[in-house]
Order: structure tokens, then C-alpha cells, then sequence
């Protein structure tokens, strides 16, 4: 039996060659698979403005149920639902406004120009050979992780939080 393909987006596998792939790729299943998952990431305010601009859906309304479902080109909405969206959205702007004034480039910039002199201090104390103290590492105090992340059963490791003290620094040889 040959190597299998494994689609995150369908839950499915089938044998790997360019023809299955290409069969499965380009087909209607997959794209509506892969819309309804990077859905899942949309903005609330996107999702309020495309809701906003469809018609609302007859079948939906009457009855509850539509036959097309999440591919309806009607809204799915209610009015309260969409007026809580639209509160919700609200007050995380004015949140967000709230906490960091600049609101953009300049915190961005900040943040990066701190994370690169604390880099350039860590990478001078290994080759001195010198031990850096605690408040100059300011590893793990500082950041601060999205509940909802770590609430993921299966998250990367690339996304779980360093452990305390931060990660060891190994010196490299030469060789790599």
C-alpha cells in the first residue's frame, strides 16, 4: 500500500498521487471544508458587515433550519443576535483604545526594538561567558497568553507557553 494523504480540512486520507490530490484539492467538498475553517478566524466586525449586507433568509426565519446552511447566501442572523455582535465589537474597540492610545505602528515598533536589545543582551552574555540576572532576562513575567489557547487540547508546541526561566541557550559549535 502506498503513502496516504491526509486532508486537516476534510478529516479525510486517500492514497497520495498527483491525480487524488489534485482530484481532491480542487473539489467543492474541500473548498467549502477549508472556508468553513478559516470562517471559524474572521473578525467580528467582518462578520457583522457581510451579515449586515445579505437579505435575511426567508426559509431560516420561519422555520429554523435552511436546507443550504452555512453556504445560504442569506443571513442566518437575528436582529438581537446581530445587535449583540455589534455591542460586543463596540466594546472591544473602546477597550483596545482604552489600554494603548497609540493603537499601532509605534507600540508594534516598541515591541520589537525591546525584543531585539534584550536578544543582543543575551547573545553578548553568551559569548563573555557572563550569567545574565533575572530582571535583565524578563522572560516569562512578561508575556501574557490567550486563555482561549491554551484550552486547546492538541496546540503545537510552537504556541505553548516557555516554561519558567524561559528556554536553555546552548551554546553551538562550529559544526552546527
Amino acid at each position: 500500500m502506498g503513502k496516504r494523504y491526509y486532508c486537516d480540512y476534510c478529516d479525510r486520507s486517500f492514497q497520495d498521487n498527483l491525480h487524488n490530490r489534485k482530484k481532491h484539492l480542487f473539489g467543492v467538498q474541500h473548498h467549502r471544508a477549508k472556508k468553513a475553517w478559516f470562517d471559524n478566524f474572521r473578525d467580528v466586525a467582518t462578520v457583522l458587515n457581510e451579515e449586515r449586507t445579505k437579505e435575511p433568509c426567508r426559509k431560516f426565519l420561519q422555520t429554523g433550519q435552511c436546507v443550504f446552511g452555512p453556504n445560504c447566501r442569506f443571513s442566518h442572523m437575528s436582529e438581537s443576535y446581530m445587535q449583540m455582535l455589534h455591542c460586543c465589537n463596540f466594546l472591544s474597540d473602546e477597550k483596545r483604545r482604552k489600554e494603548d492610545p497609540d493603537q499601532g505602528r509605534s507600540s508594534t515598533k516598541r515591541s520589537i526594538d525591546e525584543w531585539l536589545s534584550r536578544r543582543e543582551k543575551k547573545r553578548a552574555a553568551l559569548t563573555s561567558g557572563r550569567v545574565l540576572k533575572i530582571e535583565e532576562e524578563e522572560c516569562t513575567e512578561n508575556i501574557e497568553i490567550p486563555p482561549y489557547l491554551l484550552s486547546i487540547p492538541d496546540l503545537p508546541p510552537s504556541l505553548h507557553p516557555p516554561p519558567n526561566g524561559g528556554w536553555k541557550v546552548t551554546q553551538q559549535n562550529e559544526w552546527g
